[in-house]
């Protein structure tokens, strides 16, 4: 199993992807390969387990959902990079703290093919360029198994992010690849991020060339 398979979803609401994801782990055999979703959200607030409530500050139409990986309040949606791991974490012999310095390296690197110097930061999961925060990282293991995983501020309306405090960090600026300059699509960015993925966790190769033509969100025998 030194392959991870790559899903594009398309864009997507959160508690449909949110359900597949546990479904999958739940049901999932020692043999089931290991797979990146790649999505893109509608709008939507995640709240993690140690999610404080004085943290919404404004959240209006837009609906907050209670999860279960770590950490406090985070916005997906529209123009943002998501890609969920769903590694085998027990068969790949890697633990969390491995896991998260994977996805933050891949972002790192990411941003330095484009001349961007960017840090990860021990009190503060996630990827940040000049104190403004670009990417956020949050992970679950359940059954030896990781899901959740990491979202990538592409080219989004970022003011969603002002009614709430980001990871639970009062005035927390947040950047995006957009405004570093960076004008390539979507799609080019997922992919090549998929790639440090594999390159990171020590994977053989992802599946195909390019992002796969978007796929209906899965579903599993036994799940609703």
């Amino acid at each position: 199993m030194d392959q991870l398979h790559v899903r594009y979803l398309g864009r997507q609401p959160y508690e449909p992807v949110f359900e597949a994801m546990q479904a999958f782990t739940d049901t999932r055999d020692a043999d089931a390969p290991d797979e990146l979703w790649v999505v893109e959200h509608e709008p939507v607030f995640t709240q993690g387990l140690n999610g404080k409530p004085e943290h919404l500050l404004d959240t209006g139409d837009i609906p907050v959902v209670q999860v279960d990986r770590g950490g406090q309040v985070t916005y997906h949606g529209p123009g943002q990079i998501v890609i969920y791991l769903l590694v085998n974490v027990r068969r790949k012999a890697v633990g969390v703290r491995a896991m998260v310095t994977a996805m933050e390296h891949s972002i790192i690197n990411l941003l330095s093919g484009f001349g961007i110097t960017s840090e990860a930061r021990p009190d503060a999961p996630g990827v940040y360029v000049n104190n403004a925060k670009v990417a956020a990282l949050g992970l679950r293991i359940r059954r030896g198994c990781s899901y959740h995983g990491l979202s990538l501020n592409h080219d989004m309306d970022l003011s969603p992010f002002q009614r709430i405090n980001p990871c639970g960090y009062q005035g927390l600026e947040v950047t995006q690849l957009k405004d570093l300059g960076i004008s390539s699509s979507w799609q080019e960015i997922a992919w090549a991020l998929c790639g440090n993925l594999v390159e990171e966790l020590k994977y053989s190769s992802h599946s195909g060339q390019q992002l796969p033509e978007p796929e209906a969100i899965p579903s599993y025998p036994g799940t609703n």
